[in-house]
């Protein structure tokens, strides 16, 4: 969806683009062709639903918990800490060190969409063209590239406040203090606010990437009317 979402506010905001034009004025429409304002309005639905139902479903209580593509579990480093503390039947522990870093992650994305939002209104005419003709995940990837770095800036601090905010530093603490009581382990003492605020970016660029694998792919995924139009802009390329 996030390739379409481009492709139109480009329209929108290149009122002399030619080839757009061209291709908007063959479209079979009752009405006639497109208008530049549709075409900004269909940009604007999709944006909308784009954020309400990817971006969004992620900030609700367990939006990355009890969703499987996204889920947050241990680093490798510290799978032995978990195996450990199930071995030893603290297995309600171990859940509850989990569900703290998911409930940073879904604490940091809240962040998300004044970002998103700016990326789509600074994005180039050239920028959009390779993006229409690129694969089902070309938008997300663009995404990814101009918002990571200002994502991440946004989410670590997040997610560091977070973690003391919901306890997970005293989970954690407890959790690790534990572990290293077992006889004979490998001692450790991670910090997981890095790790946990790259992988609630990873979330969030592959649940993008689904609702626009989504919107390119199935027409019933455009739920209203304009979209239908707009995007059949993309159906002819």
């Amino acid at each position: 969806m996030i390739k379409k979402i481009l492709i139109a506010f480009v329209a929108f905001q290149f009122v002399g683009c030619a080839e757009l034009q061209k291709i908007a004025s063959q479209l079979p429409q009752a009405g006639g062709a497109l208008t530049q304002g549709q075409i900004g309005s269909g940009l604007r639905q999709a944006l909308d639903n784009g954020i309400k139902h990817q971006v969004s479903k992620l900030t609700s209580r367990d939006g990355f918990y009890r969703n499987e593509l996204v889920k947050i579990l241990l680093p490798k480093e510290l799978q032995a800490v978990d195996k450990g503390l199930r071995k030893i039947g603290l297995s309600k522990l171990a859940d509850e060190g989990i569900k703290s870093l998911n409930r940073a992650a879904e604490d940091a994305v809240k962040t998300a969409t004044p970002i998103f939002v700016n990326a789509v209104k600074n994005i180039s005419f050239n920028d959009a063209k390779n993006i229409l003709l690129g694969n089902d995940n070309a938008a997300t990837s663009y995404l990814q590239g101009r918002t990571n770095s200002a994502l991440y800036s946004k989410f670590n601090p997040v997610i560091k406040k977070s973690f003391g905010r919901v306890g997970a530093d005293k989970v954690w603490g407890n959790l690790i203090s534990k572990y290293n009581s077992i006889p004979f382990v490998n001692k450790v003492n991670p910090d997981l606010t890095d790790y946990v605020t790259n992988q609630a970016l990873k979330g969030v660029f592959k649940m993008i990437g689904v609702e626009e694998k989504g919107i390119r792919n199935k027409i019933g995924l455009r739920n209203t009317s304009l979209l239908k139009k707009v995007f059949a802009l993309q159906d002819k390329r």
